[in-house]
């Protein structure tokens, strides 16, 4: 999982409440389990038209927000069902950071899992994030994690909250495979140990 310390780029506002996994991932998408190449059908029912030609009214179809890596969301981003492929299908897209003012439990959890960042922030920060982001690609936000910080916006710095063991991971690049290669060396030492202590196992 790739290391996540400070981001930089444009932000796409995207104030819609109640976005759940079925709009940012489609479920006809969902037969692949590899984690790439899912970022064309990121929130394929709005970015596309029937006849499957690009809405040009949809954010990130517009130039200025092509290569957005931060979102910023209504409430509740991420509700419905637990499929892991729209983190995945986020990430493919290119965006590593989401900010909302709350997220679906398993969703956020989610993101952690695939090395995106999800922020929660309170509605007038929201508002201001929004706000601000309509510059399209005359404005970038920054994300510091290690300070906890997004910075860019006139008014200052907002502070955010994060568990500190999942900050741990995202700065370090581990998922849950990364996290038990770490112990590969205590695992080889027990498992050296059971197998000279019960052979027969």
């Amino acid at each position: 999982m790739e290391k996540f310390e400070t981001l930089t780029g444009v932000a796409a506002p995207l104030p819609i409440v109640n976005i759940d996994t079925d709009m940012i991932i489609p479920k006809q998408f969902l037969k692949t389990i590899k984690r790439t190449g899912l970022g064309t059908a990121l929130f394929h029912e709005m970015r596309t038209n029937d006849d499957g030609s690009e809405n040009e009214n949809f954010i990130l179809n517009k130039a200025a927000y092509r290569n957005a890596k931060i979102l910023i969301a209504g409430d509740n981003f991420g509700c419905g069902s637990s499929r892991e492929h729209a983190p995945w299908a986020l990430l493919d897209f290119g965006i590593r950071c989401v900010i909302s003012t709350s997220f679906a439990d398993i969703f956020y959890n989610n993101c952690f899992k695939n090395g995106i960042l999800p922020i929660q922030v309170s509605e007038d920060e929201l508002e201001t994030l929004m706000h601000a982001a309509e510059r399209g690609a005359n404005f970038t936000l920054t994300i510091d994690l290690e300070n906890q910080e997004i910075k860019g916006l006139e008014s200052g710095a907002i502070a955010f909250s994060i568990d500190s063991f999942r900050k741990h991971c995202l700065t370090n690049g581990l998922d849950d495979i990364g996290l038990t290669m770490a112990k590969a060396g205590d695992i080889d030492t027990f498992e050296s140990k059971t197998g000279n202590d019960r052979p027969w196992v």
